[in-house]
């Protein structure tokens, strides 16, 4: 009985910490797009062109549907350099969108290349007033995307050919997808009492330490290669760790 209790509560365990992506998904804009999430966050991908304002929204349906009044989303300003407004909220084809009071996105990557632009965001999985809320799970996702021209947002809406809709659907990271996701980010000693050193800390940004039940209990950066440990019960632990791309890796540590 008690080998029964143990499988079920590590399924369970590994159910609760897996990711789950949508792998990239070209659009008819010549965009793409690629959700993943984790138990906690939600990161986008987005590409397209390097002139053109870019923008998705969530939870529509329909072509003309997607961008009906209320309806949650994500524009990226091609003319702002600093890009502060992301969260919109839509309110029709054409019709300038309003910006959310609570801004939950943040590109943590932002390249071009070959007339491509690449951006990587992230924010949490319920983000905040207004916005959609996603699950961690294999549930698909409604989108509406939309480039537009660099004289108004609002353009967005403009032109067959410039938006569409799809339903995304979504699968569990594979072993070989989420090593590669990873960076090869290894956390030792394992166990460990005191600190534990990371490889490639230099691609980390941040990191939060989780219970074997999915509590927070602390969010840290390194001190160089090390974080400090000594405060953590004896137990499991996971690491949520945050790269400096955007992308998440996780890793056990067993403190002693």
């Amino acid at each position: 009985m008690k080998k029964v209790l143990l499988a079920l509560t590590l399924a369970l365990t590994n159910l609760a910490w897996a990711q789950f992506t949508t792998g990239t998904v070209s659009l008819s804009t010549g965009m793409t797009i690629k959700l993943t999430t984790t138990a906690s966050t939600v990161t986008m991908t987005l590409t397209g062109p390097d002139t053109s304002y870019l923008g998705v929204g969530f939870g529509g349906t329909g072509t003309t549907g997607g961008m009906g009044s209320g309806v949650d989303g994500f524009i990226y300003n091609v003319n702002s350099t600093a890009n502060t407004n992301l969260d919109y909220s839509f309110a029709g084809i054409g019709v300038f969108p309003s910006v959310d009071t609570v801004q939950d996105w943040t590109i943590t990557s932002n390249t071009t290349s070959g007339g491509t632009r690449t951006i990587v965001a992230t924010r949490s999985l319920a983000g905040g007033a207004g916005d959609t809320v996603f699950t961690n799970n294999t549930s698909s996702i409604n989108i509406f995307y939309a480039k537009g021209s660099t004289t108004t947002i609002a353009n967005h809406g403009f032109g067959t050919s410039n938006r569409g809709y799809a339903v995304l659907s979504r699968a569990v990271l594979g072993t070989t997808e989420a090593a590669a996701e990873s960076k090869t980010i290894l956390l030792y000693p394992n166990p460990a009492k005191e600190t534990v050193s990371f490889k490639n800390a230099d691609k980390i940004n941040s990191v939060d330490i989780y219970e074997s039940t999915g509590r927070k209990v602390k969010s840290v950066k390194p001190d160089g290669e090390n974080i400090n440990v000594r405060d953590l019960k004896p137990g499991i632990y996971y690491f949520e760790i945050t790269l400096q791309d955007g992308s998440l890796s996780f890793e056990k540590l067993i403190k002693e």
